[in-house]
């Protein structure tokens, strides 16, 4: 045996005694305080007796944690996952009976109750001293990072490129504005970003620059179903909104339904005939979508199915195998549902403005999308460097999810813009002992744009406005719109539970004049289901008179979309402004504040087959960045105006800048992109972006010459 195996496992054996004295120590403490959980005879024992019953529960609980957990989790990987994290207190109860059971004494006994307590308590404990001890041994991590990828290339080779190729790892940091990103780093709040960009944590430091930052510019649509949609699949078309009336089939749309999530899938594979981006050697992680990846968790488009090989489970036993780590994402959990608690309980009582309702399940929504879905997607990306996959693509909401409810600047996103950092530099860690180099791709599929409610402002929601215009009775409670947040979606589906399911056929009443109203963010769609085609403009004068008089000349309304039998696509304003989608890039009218490529992407937009009667962009503050959701959001995207539309990518120098004259996250100034979108100053919609994403899979896999001489394995 090697000196350095030899000192490793010295070093493991005196972690494990001190990781029991700590336990044993805890055990007796418990048993002290709690009057239901006693380690000695009812007659009493010695002093030496209870120590030494102590220390025999705590190992006895110890073995029985590394043994059995593993497979009690595999045995329930078929659970939903969000009941899996709340039946670890639970599981661990169980197994301390089972070891105060079993230990020669035979005289400890606990209530039921009191044993989850003990147990949660005791796993945390031990967890803490663990981790404390091994963080003091870098040299211990590093080996056993290096035996875990040692381990994987030894069970078999890897399909398509060999090791001696680089692989990609693609982190979706939802909803991250290329502005926001770059005043985090500048405050020091992700200072792996920061080192990245040849920035240090203060402005002092100057490290060498291994990545470039580059913005680019969403679809009208801004939201994550179309941008990773584009991403993943090369094809965003037809994808109007986040929710949407598809009037051929009867059916609203939602992106972050799982049924809606897989067609979308499916319509996207028939336009291109192409998988996705990961068809090859690829892993999703916490995604809408698969990319054609067969290593899946988390993946919002085949948690419908109910194949046992198709359940999106994958990456959970990875996880949560380890007692220590299902209990500390359980105490995670309940902690962040009690910030959350805490911070909208002091949002309300100092009368901060913007605000939102956050109650009801909001808490356990959020702490879902901060903890579990984080610590499972970090977990599955960091086995899939491990084992050395060619490509991977994780979803990290968490930001996303936040902004929607505390605003994008808020002092709730801050905390986890730092913690997501946190994540990165793990990962990046361990790019540094996985069996293959990695270039880690930092990127986000939209912003978030500041504001208050457009019923806020105004004291009713776009579909009461719009029941006034057409002369309809406005019910003096408005109902709230659903939350577009992708965790909730999540959630939902990992509790296998239908995610609006039921609701998916819109059957119109008898009054034909009904119309559907559907929101998706500051953007909102009319449609009238009575009628088969996408009606124009005359016809809806024709039935409703006074209806879009009264969108464009409101307040709180940007501009409206029609379609003109005349003039064929219409941007309507205030004050009577129409202006014919053909003559935008001499006139912009009520679009010139939105900037540009605002009329392209409405003329896109137009040309979908399922676009709605109306479409209704809200207003658009170009000095302040806000614009007024149409939802129950303060941070809020699906629509133009504001940071919404510039998400970030972020590469590693050793790949190909994503556009000639992009550096430095620089714009021209006409913003204008060549003919692929590619050789322009600016990257141009999510499916420029698929095509990128691409060229540098290639990268990848052909021959690569390196900027300079460095180390072979580092996270490029």
């Amino acid at each position: 045996m090697g000196k350095g195996r030899w000192r490793s496992l010295v070093s493991a054996v005196w972690r494990s005694i001190a990781v029991w004295a700590v336990s044993t120590v805890t055990m007796l403490v418990l048993a002290g305080i709690l009057p239901d959980f006693r380690i000695q005879s009812a007659d009493g024992d010695s002093a030496t007796r209870i120590a030494i019953t102590a220390a025999l529960g705590a190992g006895a609980f110890g073995v029985l944690s590394a043994v059995v957990w593993p497979l009690l989790v595999r045995a329930m990987l078929l659970v939903p996952a969000l009941v899996l994290g709340l039946l670890v207190f639970f599981l661990n109860g169980s197994l301390l009976l089972l070891a105060l059971r079993i230990i020669p004494s035979g005289e400890s006994e606990a209530a039921p109750e009191t044993a989850v307590v003990v147990a949660a308590v005791m796993s945390a404990v031990a967890s803490a001293t663990g981790g404390a001890l091994a963080v003091r041994d870098d040299d211990a991590y590093r080996r056993r990072l290096y035996r875990l990828s040692d381990r994987r290339r030894r069970a078999g080779p890897l399909p398509g490129a060999g090791p001696s190729t680089p692989g990609a790892v693609f982190l979706q940091l939802d909803g991250v504005g290329h502005d926001v990103l770059l005043e985090a780093v500048r405050r020091g709040l992700m200072p792996t970003v920061a080192v990245w960009l040849g920035e240090g944590p203060g402005t002092r430091t100057t490290h060498r620059t291994t990545h470039r930052l580059t913005p680019w510019r969403t679809d009208w649509s801004s939201q994550t179903g179309a941008s990773q949609l584009g991403i993943l699949h090369g094809s965003n078309h037809d994808i109007p909104a986040f929710r949407w009336y598809e009037k051929d089939t009867r059916e609203v749309m939602v992106c972050n339904r799982p049924t809606s999530a897989a067609e979308l899938q499916r319509r996207a594979v028939a336009r291109t005939g192409d998988g996705g981006l990961l068809t090859v050697d690829g892993a999703s992680r916490g995604n809408l979508f698969s990319g054609g990846a067969d290593q899946l968790a988390l993946v919002l488009s085949v948690a419908a199915r109910r194949g046992r090989k198709n359940r999106s489970r994958a990456g959970y036993f990875a996880y949560f195998c380890d007692p220590a780590n299902a209990v500390r994402t359980a105490m995670s959990f309940v902690a962040e549902v009690g910030r959350e608690v805490g911070e909208s309980t002091r949002a309300r009582l100092k009368k901060r403005r913007p605000r939102v309702g956050r109650g009801g399940l909001y808490p356990f929504i959020r702490a879902f999308a901060t903890v579990i879905e984080r610590d499972v997607v970090v977990a599955a990306v960091i086995g899939d460097m491990l084992a050395g996959r060619a490509s991977v693509y994780a979803d990290l909401v968490a930001y996303d999810e936040v902004a929607h409810h505390s605003g994008p600047r808020s002092r709730d996103t801050e905390k986890v813009l730092n913690r997501l950092d946190r994540s990165l530099a793990l990962i990046a860690q361990v790019a540094e002992h996985a069996p293959r180099a990695y270039r880690i791709v930092l990127l986000s599929d939209h912003g978030q744009s500041p504001g208050e409610t457009f019923r806020a402002r105004y004291g009713l929601g776009l579909g009461e406005l719009v029941r006034a215009g057409c002369g309809l009775p406005v019910p003096r409670k408005a109902r709230r719109t659903h939350s577009g947040a992708e965790a909730k979606a999540a959630v939902l589906a990992a509790l296998h539970r239908p995610v609006e399911e039921g609701r998916e056929e819109y059957r119109p009443s008898r009054r034909h004049s009904e119309p559907l109203v559907l929101a998706s963010g500051n953007l909102g769609l009319v449609s009238f289901p009575d009628v088969p085609h996408r009606m124009s403009r005359e016809e809806i004068d024709a039935r409703h008179p006074a209806l879009l008089t009264t969108l464009a000349n409101h307040p709180g309304i940007g501009f409206v979309l029609v379609r003109s039998e005349e003039h064929g696509g219409l941007v309507l304003g205030a004050h009577g402004t129409e202006i014919p989608l053909s003559e935008l890039d001499e006139n912009p009218g009520p679009l010139a504040d939105f900037g540009p490529g605002a009329a392209d992407a409405v003329r896109r937009t137009h040309a979908f087959p399922h676009t709605a009667d109306i479409m209704v962009n809200s207003w658009y503050d170009p000095q302040e960045g806000e614009v007024l959701a149409f939802e129950e959001q303060i941070g809020s995207h699906g629509g133009l105006g504001g940071a919404q539309g510039r998400p970030f990518l972020m590469s590693p120098l050793t790949l190909s800048a994503p556009v000639e004259n992009a550096e430095d996250g620089e714009e021209g100034e006409d913003g204008e992109e060549g003919e692929d979108g590619e050789e322009g100053e600016v990257l141009v919609g999510a499916e420029q972006v698929h095509r990128v994403l691409r060229r540098w899979l290639r990268e990848c896999d052909g021959p690569q010459v390196p900027i300079e001489t460095g180390p072979q394995r580092r996270a490029a």
